[in-house]
């Protein structure tokens, strides 16, 4: 039996795909119901189920990020989307993301029954391609590598969009991974995929280059400039810059930003 995860924020949309559907004949079971997008996260992390159905639109939950976490950390997982927003391109990029089906609402049931079935077609062909792996030695799963490869690439971008707008704050790994819907070993995972480098690499880059455009700007002291990056200990922002930059913070006024300025 698949385990199938409902998440909606109208109770009666869940309650109605419980008792509606025959989820035995299609070999299903209802694992759980959650009516919010964060509750829900948590719900599938603790079942990891087979089968999502969701709502893309609910209150304080990025719908396409959401679908990018969710892909990324249970690549297998089959998902179809029941949603009010029409919105053409916005279905589409859910699909490259690795979406099986995107309902709109009002759904009729067959569109459901059919959305249903072709997920458990999938997950049977996932078997099928497993227990062939097992026998051969050999892997494919090209498909699902490509949509885990979107949903990684995905979350990694919105992760590092996320840095940019918070680099003066006091920016943790678990703050970043909760803006993005992913575990901090996961994000942590991908940062180093994606990018090559560790999340304190990547920060630290960010902070360096708001810091030297700012250096360009005479009125501010180093120490101004420091505190404007997020850091609160002057001298590890030196041993940073330099390192990042090559130069002192300092040299980099004097021989770099300020030269530029004279010129423009």
């Amino acid at each position: 039996m698949y385990k199938v995860v409902i998440i909606d924020d109208e109770p009666i949309i869940v309650k109605g795909l419980e008792k509606t559907v025959k989820w035995e004949e299609m070999g299903c079971q209802v694992a759980g119901k959650a009516c919010n997008g964060l509750e829900g996260m948590e719900l599938i992390r603790e079942e990891k189920p087979d089968i999502l159905i969701s709502d893309i639109c609910m209150p304080g939950m990025d719908g396409l990020t959401m679908i990018a976490a969710l892909k990324s950390e249970f690549p297998n997982m089959q998902i179809t989307i029941l949603t009010g927003f029409r919105d053409f391109d916005y279905a589409q990029q859910a699909i490259r993301l690795g979406v099986c089906r995107f309902l709109l609402k009002p759904s009729i049931m067959e569109e459901l029954k059919e959305a249903i079935w072709t997920m458990v077609e999938r997950l049977d062909g996932q078997l099928s391609v497993q227990n062939t792996e097992e026998e051969t030695g050999e892997e494919s799963g090209e498909e699902t590598e490509e949509q885990e490869s979107a949903a990684g690439s995905f979350i990694v971008k919105n992760a590092l969009a996320f840095m940019k707008e918070n680099y003066a704050e006091k920016l943790r790994l678990a703050d970043v991974a909760d803006s993005v819907y992913v575990s901090q070993w996961h994000l942590s995972k991908l940062l180093n995929k994606y990018t090559g480098q560790n999340f304190s690499e990547l920060v630290n880059h960010v902070r360096m280059e708001k810091a030297k455009e700012l250096l360009c700007d005479p009125s501010l002291r180093i120490s101004d400039v420091a505190e404007e990056v997020g850091f609160l200990d002057m001298a590890h922002f030196s041993r940073v810059f330099k390192k990042l930059a090559g130069v002192s913070a300092n040299e980099y006024r004097n021989t770099v930003s300020m030269p530029q300025k004279t010129e423009t």
